[in-house]
């Protein structure tokens, strides 16, 4: 499968989420969506990323976007990760990884030598238009909530 660019429709989805029901990419058809990946609840790099992109939802919803959180994680341990951290965005459960391989983020990763498949961190920009308006690879978290806030507002 080829990689995602900017400018290609965004794969759509419907999948379960925190508290309950299944969340759809047309669901917020129309408006900007920050749809963003992470490889795993309750982690260091994780919880800080989720905390700021919460930090933020007002600014985002005065941008009229919506911010929404996958990982492989069970809607379960999603509802547990945002009671504990008060996490204020919509958080998405893909225990079959259908949305994380259309996406391109289901990928082989290397930690200590040892190799694995798992999230690599990834934000995309969804248009209003249904267009991939922007990609973060390899997220660096310090920022980046902040950033991708800009390339809302730029979109306008």
């Amino acid at each position: 499968m080829s990689e995602l660019e900017t400018g290609q429709p965004a794969p759509q989805f419907a999948l379960p989420r925190d508290g309950g029901g299944i969340l759809t990419l047309s669901d917020f058809a129309g408006k900007p969506i920050v749809l963003y990946f992470y490889p795993k609840d309750d982690t260091t790099g994780c919880t800080a990323e989720a905390i700021d992109f919460s930090r933020l939802k007002p600014q985002f919803e005065a941008a009229d976007a919506v911010v929404i959180g996958m990982s492989p994680d069970s809607t379960k341990k999603h509802d547990k990760f945002k009671a504990k951290h008060d996490i204020g965005i919509d958080l998405v459960a893909d225990e079959e990884r259908t949305a994380l391989e259309a996406y391109g983020v289901w990928a082989e990763k290397s930690m200590y030598g040892r190799k694995y498949m798992g999230v690599e961190r990834t934000t995309f920009l969804i248009g209003p238009d249904g267009k991939i308006a922007r990609i973060w690879r390899k997220v660096r978290v310090p920022g980046h909530a902040e950033e991708v806030l800009e390339a809302v507002h730029a979109l306008r």
